[in-house]
C-alpha cells in the first residue's frame, strides 16, 4: 500500500495557506483524514490533489480546498451536532466528525449509501458518524434542532424550508443555491426564531441536490 504522508501533508498546508484558515484544528483534521481511502483505488495516486473525482452513482468527492472552506465557514467549537445532507464519500462527514460532537449525514442513494456506511463504520470505525438513507431535502426532524447544517449538493429551489426550521437558533447552515445563472453558496445564521441573515460566501459547483424517497421513512443504519 502506498505511503500519502507526504502527499496527504503538502495538501493540508496548501489548502490552509490559499484560503487564509487560522482554525488550525481544520489542518488537523486534513492531516487525520486519509482521503485516499474515500476514492476508488485507480485514483487514490490522485487523491491529495486540490480536485474534484468521481465517486461512482454520477456522484463526486468535492476539492480538498472546498471542504475545508465550507468546514471553517461552520465556526464549528467541538460541541455542536451537525447535519450533513448528502454523505457521498463520506470525506466530509469524516472531516466534521474531527470538529464536533455528532455528525448525522444523509444520502438518497442506496448503493452509495452502503458503501459509504460501511467504509466510515467498519473500516474507519468513525464513533460520533450516524448515516442514514433518506430525502435529504427534508432534513432528520426526529433529531433536530441541530447547531449546524450543511448541504453538500445544490438545491435549485432556494433553501429548503424545512432544514431552515431543523436549525438552531443560533446556528450556521452552508448550502450551495443554484438559481440558474450557477451555484452560490450560502452561509444561513438564525439569529432568532423567524430571523435571519444570510451571505454570499462564493461561487459554487455542486451535483443537484436530489429528492424522491417517502418523506416519513428514514432507514438509521447507525
Amino acid at each position: 500500500m502506498m505511503d500519502f504522508t507526504f502527499q496527504k501533508r503538502i495538501m493540508a498546508e496548501t489548502v490552509v495557506s490559499k484560503l487564509n484558515i487560522t482554525d488550525y484544528r481544520i489542518k488537523k483534521a486534513l492531516l487525520r483524514v486519509e482521503r485516499h481511502l474515500f476514492v476508488p483505488q485507480a485514483l487514490q495516486f490522485r487523491a491529495y490533489e486540490d480536485i474534484s473525482l468521481p465517486i461512482g452513482y454520477n456522484q463526486t468527492i468535492s476539492h480538498p480546498s472546498i471542504v475545508a472552506y465550507m468546514t471553517s465557514l461552520l465556526e464549528l467549537e467541538g460541541d455542536e451536532k451537525v447535519l450533513e445532507i448528502g454523505t457521498g464519500s463520506g470525506y466530509q462527514a469524516a472531516i466534521l466528525a474531527e470538529l464536533c460532537k455528532q455528525v448525522y449525514t444523509v444520502e438518497i442513494k442506496q448503493g452509495l449509501f452502503e458503501k459509504t456506511h460501511a467504509l466510515l463504520k467498519f473500516k474507519l470505525r468513525v464513533v460520533n458518524i450516524r448515516c442514514y438513507l433518506s430525502d435529504g431535502s427534508v432534513g432528520l426532524k426526529e433529531l433536530a434542532p441541530f447547531d449546524r447544517i450543511i448541504v453538500t449538493c445544490s438545491s435549485s429551489e432556494g433553501i429548503p424550508e424545512s432544514l431552515i426550521n431543523q436549525l438552531k437558533v443560533g446556528g450556521i447552515m452552508v448550502i450551495p443555491v443554484d438559481e440558474g445563472d450557477g451555484g452560490r453558496l450560502i452561509v444561513v445564521k438564525k439569529l432568532e426564531q423567524n430571523r435571519f441573515t444570510y451571505e454570499i460566501a462564493g461561487e459554487v459547483d455542486f451535483v443537484p441536490l436530489v429528492k424522491g424517497k417517502n418523506n416519513d421513512v428514514f432507514t438509521s443504519m447507525a
